[in-house]
């Protein structure tokens, strides 16, 4: 606790999931929190963290609005004068086709949101962290690692991501300003309930049984889980990272096919 006391962190997508468990956790461990998303559920956020006696406030800001980015960087330089830490959480998914029947504008929209709007963000906080320095941490995906049928988009947003964060890193690590991406596998959030059904739905329990026993640790992740590392890679503890994407998937990535988990009931029988 306190690792990021007097710290003003940057939290968008703060309104659910990943993005709210974050701005609790940094909130806990001392910072002010300022969340920001398109969706006025990030106030329940903010009066959850104030309740709690810890520091937050609410900014509705699009972030593929290159003007809105602005206005709100000018914003938070007017009233906090800096930015220790920008947390670039928010995006959109969606399973759309195959690629030559894959919607121009789903495709637009997802880097819109996930890759423009991540270099959006880090551009105009940019300024507000180079006197002091600072931790930028973006959301990336294991769907940037490798790819997933029927989302091309998001594939491409978040692969890219991973290397924009890579730039962010070794053009302004002399200024004490570190980057590092992360990379969630399947955590149970609203954006898994939106694309797969509730864990109640027959669909969405079927997708969470398969996630279940294709995943080494026999679970899907939580976002609390994402926000502790999130606060690691915010604070000092972290000091000598940069440039990296870090993987939190419950150990899917480690191996290069399921194997004998597609035949062999046992296996399945373990995330019962």
């Amino acid at each position: 606790m306190g690792r990021l006391n007097h710290k003003i962190a940057v939290i968008t997508g703060a309104s659910t999931g990943i993005g709210a468990a974050s701005a609790k956790v940094l909130a806990d461990e001392g910072a002010h929190v300022l969340a920001v998303d398109v969706s006025d559920k990030v106030h329940d956020t903010v009066k959850e963290i104030n309740a709690a006696g810890n520091k937050a406030s609410a900014y509705i800001v699009d972030v593929s609005d290159a003007h809105a980015v602005e206005r709100f960087a000018e914003e938070v330089k007017g009233k906090y004068k800096q930015v220790n830490v920008l947390f670039n959480n928010a995006g959109v998914d969606n399973a759309a086709g195959r690629i030559h029947e894959y919607p121009v504008d789903v495709f637009d929209k997802i880097i819109g949101v996930d890759l423009r709007g991540t270099f959006l963000m880090t551009k105009f906080m940019l300024p507000l962290m180079m006197d002091m320095g600072g931790s930028i941490i973006n959301t990336a995906s294991f769907s940037g690692l490798a790819a997933d049928l029927n989302r091309s988009g998001y594939n491409a947003a978040k692969g890219g991501l991973i290397n924009f964060t890579r730039s962010t890193a070794i053009e302004y690590g002399r200024e004490n300003i570190r980057a590092n991406a992360i990379s969630p596998g399947t955590i149970e959030t609203p954006l898994v309930d939106k694309l797969t059904g509730t864990a109640d739905d027959v669909s969405g329990k079927a997708f969470r049984d398969n996630q279940k026993w294709v995943t080494p640790l026999g679970r899907l992740g939580t976002p609390e889980e994402v926000g502790k590392l999130v606060a690691f890679l915010a604070s000092d503890d972290s000091s000598f990272i940069t440039g990296e994407s870090i993987t939190i998937d419950g150990g899917v990535m480690a191996y290069t096919w399921p194997g004998e988990m597609l035949s062999e009931e046992s296996w399945k029988r373990t995330t019962k």
